[in-house]
């Protein structure tokens, strides 16, 4: 079995005034190379704070993340922090463009952080945003883009490090429906081209594009559709 990631018995508690909140209760989830997964489950039901350990913006309190077989659970923030940039693309709700970068530039970010020369970053930022649709858009700085392709740029800066795995954050949720469809249809591309990708979102509709839904419900994985 080709696992990228690996959680076994996750647990996260946060103390919050003088109370210990459990948000993950010991979570066992394997998610295979290639799988196109929705997390999904009513607020307050732990989604946001797995999310958080799957992107190791988070680390977990008790338990074992094994991504591309590297324990995570145990490393420190830079370490996390180098992690974040090689294996985790990012796709978030509000996008989280820089205003006065182009999109090329927006995409190339990611590869300054990983030592690429600019020829290089600026050639493959450029390939990438061929690849989602704005190769006439690469000028243009996010004010001068529309909602969508936005978050195309922000789709395209997620795939530029070639990462293990694509984590989606409501992509959809400040997108019109039209729109989201398109988003959506994207990433059953970005998925058919052999991307693992996990999508966080609270709509039935959007995460029916998935292949399986990861259901959670007070911290404790519901029902995983395997």
């Amino acid at each position: 079995m080709d696992l990228v990631i690996d959680l076994k018995e996750i647990t996260r508690e946060f103390v919050v005034g003088q109370q210990k909140v459990r948000a993950l209760r010991g979570i066992n989830i394997e998610v295979q190379r290639n799988e196109y997964a929705a997390l999904m489950g009513p607020s307050g039901s732990g989604k946001s704070t797995l999310m958080n350990v799957i992107g190791c913006l988070d680390t977990p309190t008790a338990g074992s993340y094994l991504l591309n077989q590297k324990d995570v659970s145990k490393m420190v923030d830079n370490e996390l922090a180098e992690i974040r940039n090689t294996e985790i693309g990012f796709v978030f709700q509000t996008f989280n463009l820089l205003p006065r970068y182009s999109s090329l530039d927006n995409v190339a970010l990611p590869l300054v952080y990983a030592g690429w020369s600019k020829k290089d970053r600026l050639e493959r930022a450029a390939e990438v945003l061929e690849m989602v649709g704005l190769g006439d858009r690469m000028d243009h700085n996010p004010n001068e883009l529309s909602g969508g392709q936005r978050q195309r740029v922000a789709v395209a800066r997620a795939l530029v490090n070639n990462p293990s795995i694509i984590l989606a954050d409501e992509p959809t949720g400040n997108l019109d429906t039209k729109t989201s469809h398109e988003i959506m249809d994207l990433f059953n591309e970005i998925h058919a081209q052999g991307n693992t990708v996990i999508l966080v979102t609270h709509e039935e509709d959007i995460a029916e594009h998935a292949k399986r839904v990861i259901r959670l419900r007070d911290g404790l994985v519901e029902s995983q559709g395997l």
